[in-house]
């Protein structure tokens, strides 16, 4: 045991700024065909991620920016609200176009960040925010190693993230087209699973 636990710390790789796109056989509903960002990743605090394409139909952009005390001018633009995940459900999470920087902003990827200061709502409402965004309410937490066992187990295909996919693609065809960055089919894919 000794043995494995060391191999696969000295084969550690972060999976920050990749996708997770959740197999046919997940055994959890709460991630059934989720896509998932994972925003950071580390062999010691394990991972967390926020999932691209469960919007949150009863929540909108105009309430949480009024409940926060903001006048809300735009009322033609009212943007998803995104479930990020089942942990820290009060929590605000903003994927955005990294033509935005502050000072808690996190970037893995050339052109995805991640900001989760209350400023960057006040830059959006005044027009001053990223060009692209996603605004998450939650994210997914897994503990150190608990990430790695699950894709030992084919419970998560990875991918690279992309702009594209995070920012342009309906949310109904993000798991589709995350699949496809691999070459992998959904049709085939439930088919070998054994689900309609």
């Amino acid at each position: 045991m000794t043995t494995t636990k060391k191999n696969m710390t000295t084969n550690f790789t972060s999976l920050a700024g990749k996708l997770l796109i959740a197999m046919p056989n997940i055994d959890d509903e709460r991630f059934e065909k989720a896509v998932i960002y994972i925003s950071a990743h580390t062999e010691n605090d394990g991972a967390m991620g926020l999932v691209i394409n469960r919007p949150a139909d009863r929540i909108r952009f105009r309430d949480i920016v009024e409940q926060m005390g903001m006048i809300y001018k735009h009322p033609d633009y009212e943007p998803d609200i995104l479930l990020g995940g089942p942990t820290q459900l009060t929590r605000g999470f903003i994927l955005h176009s990294d033509d935005y920087q502050s000072d808690t902003t996190l970037s893995h990827h050339q052109d995805i960040a991640l900001t989760t200061s209350e400023r960057i709502l006040t830059d959006v409402v005044a027009g001053q925010g990223p060009k692209h965004f996603l605004l998450a309410l939650g994210c997914a937490t897994w503990i150190a190693g608990q990430l790695e066992e699950e894709i030992m187990s084919n419970v998560w295909l990875t991918t690279e993230a992309n702009s594209d996919l995070l920012f342009r693609v309906p949310y109904e065809h993000r798991w589709e087209m995350a699949l496809s960055t691999l070459g992998v089919s959904a049709p085939l894919l439930f088919s070998e699973y054994g689900k309609a």
